[in-house]
């Protein structure tokens, strides 16, 4: 199974700089370690919010909005395509993240395989 990761920091964006060097190798590290196993498939961090836009369409409008975005609590910050054999396993790995990137939540999401969408998958 695939699952999305997307990391929200504790820290606002707006106040707080990039990671040291030594946070950026001890997370370089991390990442090596999960692509050499098999368990890390992508991962990226994201430039903030001030250099994005949000696009939304309401009602058959589209509107957009350039950043920085108020509620920066709730961007992400980065995110993770990982492999899994359960929920379970997403989840502890995800702990191991969260202990090199440090406070912050990380939301998990398991990702749609052809398999779920197929016409012999009949939910119970």
């Amino acid at each position: 199974m695939r699952f999305m990761c997307m990391y929200k920091p504790a820290r606002d964006e707006r106040t707080v700089g990039p990671p040291s060097k030594e946070h950026m190798a001890e997370m370089g590290k991390f990442v090596e370690e999960s692509f050499k196993s098999g368990v890390l498939l992508a991962t990226e961090g994201l430039q903030p919010s001030s250099k994005g836009a949000r696009i939304r369409l309401s009602n058959g409008k589209l509107s957009v909005t350039d950043g920085p975005f108020t509620e920066s609590k709730e961007l992400i910050a980065g995110y993770a395509l990982i492999q899994a054999k359960s929920k379970a396993e997403a989840i502890e790995l995800t702990k191991r993240f969260l202990q090199v990137a440090g406070d912050g939540e990380t939301e998990i999401r398991q990702v749609f395989e052809a398999f779920d969408c197929s016409e012999d998958r009949v939910e119970q």
